[in-house]
């Protein structure tokens, strides 16, 4: 897999229907211990909750869990990890809070409440692509550094780091999948004096 879909930030959002107050919570996350981590940190900020339910989806561990957390079974967790799949998100965990306000929603409000308390929290945080991405790095002359800083993001990579020496060192990301059309781009805007010298690979945040 050379790049997925997550959540851009742990973040939270509520509303309230027929007197029930609904908050959901999400938050990326790479591990199974992670997802717990998170779930239990919000199970003991509303522990006088009447529902935490949760559903997360790990990428590496190829694991998707939820919990009704005493909710009709189908009602709450599984609207919850739906939505996330509908997203087409992983590594990312949702805990939705319920404080009962006195009035049953039944099963299909229910439903509609912990999918749309999902769906607030995955638009408070964002979604963001992952991709496999080759970390670079460029020493050249001044005359050249100007077209090698708008041929990069022309490229789709985003510069990290300039150092301004003798020459310059332009250190950026870029993701893998460009590398090949960067390199020829490079060398044809360079006529052929530069390369890129690959550092490292990891997965990074591409939008």
């Amino acid at each position: 897999m050379n790049s997925y879909k997550t959540v851009r930030k742990e973040a939270s959002e509520e509303y309230i229907v027929k007197k029930s107050r609904f908050i959901g919570y999400i938050k990326p996350v790479t591990s199974k211990q992670e997802a717990l981590d998170f779930i239990a940190e919000i199970s003991k900020k509303h522990w006088d909750a009447t529902h935490n339910v949760y559903a997360y989806i790990l990428r590496k561990e190829g694991i998707k869990k939820f919990s009704d957390d005493g909710e009709p079974q189908g009602t709450a967790g599984m609207p919850a990890l739906d939505v996330l799949e509908k997203n087409g998100l992983t590594d990312v965990c949702v805990v939705v809070t319920r404080y009962f306000g006195g009035i049953m929603l039944g099963a299909g409000g229910l439903v509609r409440a912990y999918s749309h308390s999902a769906s607030i929290a995955v638009n408070a945080s964002g979604i963001v692509t992952r991709a496999m991405c080759a970390r670079l790095k460029i020493n050249c002359d001044y005359t050249f550094y100007g077209r090698l800083a708008s041929l990069v993001p022309e490229c789709g990579g985003i510069i990290e780091d300039t150092l301004y020496e003798d020459n310059v060192t332009v250190i950026f990301r870029l993701p893998l999948t460009d590398c090949d059309s960067f390199a020829a781009k490079l060398t044809e805007a360079s006529n052929g004096r530069y390369t890129a010298e690959k550092t490292d690979e990891f997965y990074a945040d591409t939008d």
